[in-house]
């Protein structure tokens, strides 16, 4: 019962944001050196691309994602999350397809597909559960937006395992990330510019309305022909676009901690239009080009960015970025302009801009769980309990 109660099992961000940081410091790296030959390829079921992409989604993703949303709840809905038992069952799930992944090449097909799918099922079952049964007292009715999504992560994880369904699994999932992301922009990103700049930012209910159906629309990019899939990305990189600018840019670009997101927002629109654009014949990109500037640019500065305020805010500290935190940051950007641009400019060294990515994220994750993960195991320093 002791360890039960410890603060680590009190609520859902404390041991996903520590699972993140460990998986953040140490899944790019061992890509690099999978990728360049150093090390061998995992002794998993699937090839080794798939394993990084697999393990970059709902390895590292959804363990942010999960920890968001276990604690999010309590705000949305005014419940507590789930804590305990249920919570460290979730967090067993998690490693034991963390172990399948790695080294189950040679387990019972059922054994395997048991542990790449308890986690995700159950976690989605948990939300939907909390989200539909306290749906009358929720205070954010986009909400119904999860209740789509949360389930569709479970068909895009089993398209991106599929050996001809890889590729439609890899765009499902940025869809699904796309919708995530741009539902807690509209919410947070209004809320810290109000406190940091007392700015409004411009709020339309037709246009967040149409931005969400839309970005929703696009996840199922990978079973649509190509004249459907680019007037849809067009418009809706030019509302995403158009309300950016609405969103005083000029000021959130100012404070790193606020333009980190003003940049993953950017990287959003971004990934739209490379995406419309090979879909009609455009040069080449070294690299994949669209998938990197939204797993870089959109999931990489967005996570650090929102790990840093949950972990101080929900363990009754200052939000307040230091030193410490903005050196976090500052490599996360470093990690996008290496991952993204220099192979364009010099595709030779293709090869060292991997590792060097990946290094700054590491580096980024790691100085992130040196000095959160302790705050992770502590009770809250203002005397709450959770």
């Amino acid at each position: 019962m002791k360890f039960i109660a410890h603060p680590f099992w009190l609520v859902g961000f404390r041991p996903f944001f520590s699972l993140a940081c460990l998986a953040g410091l140490s899944l790019p790296m061992l890509w690099a050196l999978i990728f360049s030959g150093v090390l061998a390829s995992p002794g998993g079921p699937l090839p080794a691309l798939q394993w990084h992409a697999h393990e970059m989604f709902f390895g590292f993703g959804w363990a942010v994602l999960g920890g968001f949303l276990l604690t999010a709840t309590k705000n949305w809905v005014q419940v507590r999350g789930f804590h305990g038992l249920p919570l460290i069952g979730l967090v067993a799930a998690w490693i034991l397809e963390r172990i399948g992944m790695a080294c189950g090449k040679e387990w019972p097909p059922l054994l395997f597909w048991l542990s790449n799918t308890l986690f995700l099922g159950a976690i989605v079952a948990m939300l939907l559960w909390t989200l539909l049964r306290y749906r009358k007292q929720d205070s954010y009715r986009d909400n119904y937006f999860f209740l789509v999504v949360l389930p569709a992560f479970l068909a895009a994880k089993l398209l991106l395992l599929g050996t001809d369904t890889f590729q439609i699994g890899v765009a499902m999932c940025i869809g699904l990330f796309r919708m995530a992301f741009l539902v807690m922009l509209e919410r947070t990103l209004t809320q810290f510019m109000k406190g940091v700049f007392q700015v409004t930012l411009y709020r339309q209910p037709r246009l967040d309305g149409a931005i969400k159906l839309l970005a929703a629309a696009l996840v199922l990019q990978g079973f649509m022909p190509p004249a459907l899939a680019v007037p849809i990305q067009l418009l809706l990189a030019l509302l995403l676009g158009a309300r950016f600018v609405l969103w005083s840019p000029h000021l959130g670009l100012r404070r790193i901690e606020l333009a980190v997101m003003y940049v993953g927002y950017a990287a959003i629109v971004a990934q739209l239009l490379l995406e419309a654009a090979a879909a009609n014949g455009s040069p080449p990109w070294v690299g994949s080009m669209s998938v990197h500037v939204f797993t870089f640019g959109a999931m990489g500065l967005i996570i650090p960015a929102m790990l840093i305020r949950i972990s101080k805010g929900h363990t009754g500290r200052k939000v307040a970025f230091d030193a410490g935190d903005k050196l976090a940051l500052s490599m996360m950007l470093a990690a996008f302009a290496v991952r993204v641009v220099l192979p364009q400019l010099f595709p030779a060294a293709y090869l060292l801009w991997i590792g060097l990515a990946a290094a700054c994220w590491c580096v980024c994750f790691a100085i992130l769980g040196v000095r959160y993960i302790p705050h992770l195991l502590q009770p809250r320093v203002d005397g709450k309990e959770h």
